[in-house]
């Protein structure tokens, strides 16, 4: 019995030793670094009518965008403990500009870039759109980590008035159209 233990636990500390080193969980710099098997990030798109802007929130997976943000612009990236705040939030600003459309009434918006904030595994990224008085219809098109992951899924919120509506997109489509 002992035996049959050990040979067990042998087997099962061997392929545990593989996957780390496919799937290492520490980052460099001894952070340690969260394995998911999916790939999403959240946006949320809400019309505020008082101020006639909108308010626009990603969520995305630390991990996953710390990764996307050094590919892309060949840096060491941390959101966690930026040593430079003003240069993370100038490269995360850019990267999510490059990414994220959104029109209304066939009108495209600039995006203003708001901060960003982390929050256990996810960074939340906030942007918003100016003079935005009304909304019939809202197109967004969402690329955010296409360029790391052919598996990435995106789900968008849209909100007006109060009224929600919600869809997901799956790679390689990048957009949805929201009727208001």
């Amino acid at each position: 019995m002992v035996a049959l233990f050990y040979k067990w636990f042998s087997i099962a500390s061997l392929h545990l030793s593989v996957f780390l080193l496919i799937h290492p969980m520490v980052e460099p710099g001894g952070v340690l670094k969260r394995f998911h098997p999916f790939h999403v990030s959240v946006t949320e798109v809400n019309h505020n009518a008082t101020d006639k802007t909108l308010e626009i929130s990603c969520k995305i997976f630390t991990d996953d965008f710390s990764d996307a943000l050094a590919k892309k612009y060949k840096v060491k990236v941390d959101l966690v403990h930026p040593t430079d705040k003003a240069a993370m939030d100038k490269i995360i600003s850019d990267y999510i500009s490059n990414h994220l459309q959104i029109k209304t009434d066939n009108k495209t918006g600039a995006l203003n870039y708001v901060g960003f904030e982390v929050e256990n595994e996810a960074t939340y990224v906030y942007m918003q759109v100016n003079d935005v008085a009304t909304v019939k219809k809202a197109d967004v098109t969402n690329t955010i980590l296409y360029d790391l992951f052919t598996d990435q899924t995106e789900i968008i919120h849209v909100i007006v008035a109060g009224n929600r509506k919600s869809v997901k997109v799956d790679y390689p489509n990048n957009g949805a159209s929201f009727q208001f």
